[in-house]
């Protein structure tokens, strides 16, 4: 008998995980709402067609046993978007490293032949549009995780 996995298997390893379409971007899409980063925590390698951010990513997975405790917490994460033909910023300066942004969401609107447009949303709107040949995304813990500054979870109400 086989079982799907689940969240709980996953114990305190760290988060790697690949996104290959539309669904699976949504995923890592959640994952990285609310990560935070400057304009030079991004870079784009355009002789091996790859867009990278360096995320100060807030643990979603880990929310449950955070608020019990009240020990919030972030870790390091690389994002990267491969097959990435041209790159587009709105609102963004790549160079200032002072102006912190807040990762929204990451959206794919598809092409065609399996082309598209990958959307990094920022908060103040802020975007990244990433033209891409497909969907081929990694998203991978590079540290351990730490206790987040603001010791609480973000929050989206507006008053």
């Amino acid at each position: 008998m086989t079982e799907d996995a689940r969240f709980e298997d996953g114990a305190e390893r760290p988060v790697r995980l690949a996104a290959l379409d539309a669904e699976d971007l949504r995923v890592i899409s959640a994952l990285v709402q609310d990560a935070v980063l400057t304009g030079t925590d991004m870079t784009f390698d355009a002789p091996r067609r790859r867009f990278a951010l360096l995320l100060n990513r807030f643990r979603w997975e880990d929310r449950a046993r955070a608020e019990k405790a009240g020990d919030y917490e972030r870790v390091r994460s690389l994002l990267v978007i491969h097959d990435v033909l041209s790159v587009a910023r709105q609102g963004i300066d790549p160079t200032d490293r002072d102006a912190v942004l807040s990762l929204l969401a990451a959206d794919f609107a598809p092409g065609p032949d399996g082309t598209g447009e990958i959307t990094l949303v920022f908060a103040g709107d802020g975007a990244v549009k990433l033209s891409v040949e497909c969907v081929d995304v990694v998203l991978s813990d590079v540290t351990r995780p730490y206790r987040a500054p603001a010791r609480r979870a973000p929050d989206h109400k507006t008053e």
